[in-house]
């Protein structure tokens, strides 16, 4: 699989992401599961159908374009909103990227490691061993460490953040039983992690916002940042409700790409979490 990967990771953006559109039509046609939750989800947040229609063929281009996010060279990044960066960067701070699944969320960590500096990302291991060990292997880019979704990992982006660098978090992620909360998304209670709370107050980081846009035909990316202004509140499930309030704010921004099919409503399951 992985030298599958490093194969099409020579292939042009354009060619893959064409591919792709494909890839997620025929998901979408061929898994009754998969189509009633994305439709269920779009309803949830007051789309028809045709409003979000283009994020099916957006699914199916952000699988196509991981080999050459992995194991290719950067595709081109413009930047929105970077100044807020570098602000907070010439304060010495740390700084806590929430971005949801939304456009190519792996871009911006990606993105951020070339330009600014050491950033650590949240994710959750795979499953299965083939899989587990090619993310293991895939994500070694310069700057860019990964934290697994347990407590030791919280202990490494707590570590990062007090060094003045900066985490990455995908707060529409369902987290283990434990580590979140019952808040609305789009007016239904999800189960939502408490982590931003905690790492901003613990250290004293700054909250930005961003999300990576998939620019047409293939022509790269454009990341968005913009600041948090609010404050997070003491209460953890008031903390994560201003958390997803956030996060609805990007993606009916850019509803077109957002993951639908996300099973955002699910009951979080048992992990070890040492």
């Amino acid at each position: 699989m992985k030298r599958l990967f490093q194969l099409l990771a020579r292939w042009p953006l354009p060619l893959l992401h064409s591919l792709g559109a494909g890839l997620g039509w025929l998901a979408y046609a061929l898994s009754p599961t998969y189509r009633r939750r994305f439709l269920a989800n779009a309803a949830q947040a007051g789309y028809g159908f045709a409003q979000v229609r283009r994020a099916v063929a957006e699914a199916g281009k952000m699988v196509a374009e991981v080999p050459p996010l992995w194991f290719g060279a950067l595709p081109d990044v413009q930047w929105e909103g970077a100044e807020s960066i570098a602000a907070l960067r010439a304060q010495g701070r740390g700084i806590v990227f929430l971005t949801p699944h939304l456009g190519c969320f792996e871009v911006t960590a990606q993105a951020y490691a070339r330009r600014f500096g050491p950033i650590t990302v949240l994710y959750r291991p795979a499953r299965k061993p083939w899989l587990r060990d090619l993310v293991a292997t895939a994500r070694g880019r310069p700057n860019l460490a990964t934290a697994p979704t347990t407590l030791s990992g919280v202990r490494q982006m707590l570590r990062a953040l007090k060094a003045g660098e900066a985490v990455g978090l995908l707060p529409d992620q369902v987290p283990p039983q434990g580590l979140g909360v019952w808040a609305p998304f789009f007016g239904r209670d999800a189960y939502t992690m408490t982590l931003p709370a905690r790492l901003v107050q613990q250290t004293g980081a700054a909250l930005l916002l961003a999300w990576g846009e998939r620019l047409p035909a293939g022509r790269g990316f454009r990341v968005h940042v913009q600041r948090f202004d609010d404050e997070l509140p003491r209460d953890p499930q008031q903390a994560a409700a201003r958390v997803n309030a956030a996060m609805e704010g990007l993606v009916r921004a850019g509803a077109q790409q957002y993951l639908w099919g996300y099973a955002r409503y699910k009951q979080p399951r048992q992990e070890a979490l040492a």
